[in-house]
């Protein structure tokens, strides 16, 4: 069983609102030698250096488009948690280039620095939109995850890793609706983008402990999904805004109705678990494991916010948010 004791990890992405929980984890289990911050933006490093006191933090400034730098900050790492990405479905729209370097060529340049600098386990974060996209963000995210998984090929004979999680909402995070409708309250309406919309909903603790979770199962190869529950947009006004009217003002370009993070495509590779499933790549060693260890779902098996099993209730989603400290 693989373990982070003593081990150096680096994040992409770092300052991020998961990286800030990831790296605030990590330092609290006191098991790693050293975590390394990797972000190009200096302000965030200086505010989260100011928060985050630890002899074993380092940051370092970069972009993952640029190889050289990537290479030089990977030097010694043993693990590397890969979270930075452009996620703005419409800068991504207006910006297509630049989403394409940062999402897709920032995913090669892990993939290839983790090959020559010999790093024992890299887990990329995804997200529900690479699943049958319908946005530019989704496609590059898609390549992204393409990149990862076609990393076990590229490595050889090298004992290296590669895996992804995909998951969807994280409630807090930075953009996040939750936020958003609370914002709105004085404004005396809460903007609704469709009342059938539904979403998948977890926390930062959840996403940072499926992650690790997903590092310690890894056998490389895979797209890891958590079980979790959904909850529609109408629902979650009435919890955040109780008796606060609403205003449909139509679906974004590039929005779905439901999350989608297994496709009916996807069916004929996926496993089961009692948490999660595992979209497992043909063309790698690690699918004999699977198919002896895990429960291969049914042809045209789909996993999507509106079909879900597990559905959280009012009561439930309000008992979140007040746990998270998002409700007063």
């Amino acid at each position: 069983m693989f373990n982070l004791s003593g081990k150096s990890v680096l994040i992409t992405g770092g300052t991020g609102s998961f990286g800030t929980s990831l790296v605030k984890r990590l330092l609290n289990d006191d098991e790693v030698s050293k975590v390394v911050v990797f972000s190009r933006d200096e302000l965030k490093q200086f505010e989260m250096a100011e928060k985050i006191k630890s002899p074993k933090l380092r940051y370092f400034l970069g972009d993952v488009r640029d190889y050289q730098r990537l290479l030089r900050a990977t030097d010694g790492i043993d693990v590397v948690v890969h979270a930075a990405a452009m996620k703005q479905i419409p800068a991504s729209e207006y910006n297509p280039m630049e989403a394409i370097k940062t999402n897709i060529l920032g995913a090669e340049n892990i993939v290839n620095v983790a090959i020559e600098n010999g790093i024992e386990r890299v887990v990329a974060l995804s997200t529900d939109k690479a699943a049958n996209p319908a946005n530019l963000y989704g496609a590059t995210k898609l390549c992204s995850d393409k990149l990862m998984i076609a990393g076990n090929v590229l490595r050889g004979a090298r004992d290296i890793k590669f895996s992804v999680v995909r998951y969807g909402n994280v409630l807090g995070s930075r953009g996040s609706v939750v936020p958003f409708f609370l914002d709105r309250i004085l404004e005396g309406s809460i903007p609704i983008t469709d009342e059938r919309m539904t979403r998948f909903w977890l926390t930062l603790e959840q996403g940072v402990q499926f992650v690790l979770d997903s590092l310690e199962r890894m056998h490389g190869g895979e797209i890891f999904v958590p079980k979790i529950p959904s909850f529609g947009i109408m629902d979650v006004a009435a919890v955040v805004a109780p008796g606060i009217p609403t205003r449909t003002i139509g679906i974004r370009p590039g929005e779905k109705l439901h999350e989608v993070m297994i496709t009916e495509d996807d069916s004929h590779n996926t496993f089961e678990f009692e948490k999660f499933f595992a979209i497992v790549s043909p063309t790698v060693k690690s699918r004999d494991h699977y198919e002896e260890q895990g429960r291969r779902v049914s042809e045209g098996f789909r996993y999507a916010s509106d079909n879900n099993d597990l559905w959280h209730t009012h009561d439930s989603f309000r008992q979140v948010l007040l746990e998270q400290g998002l409700l007063v």
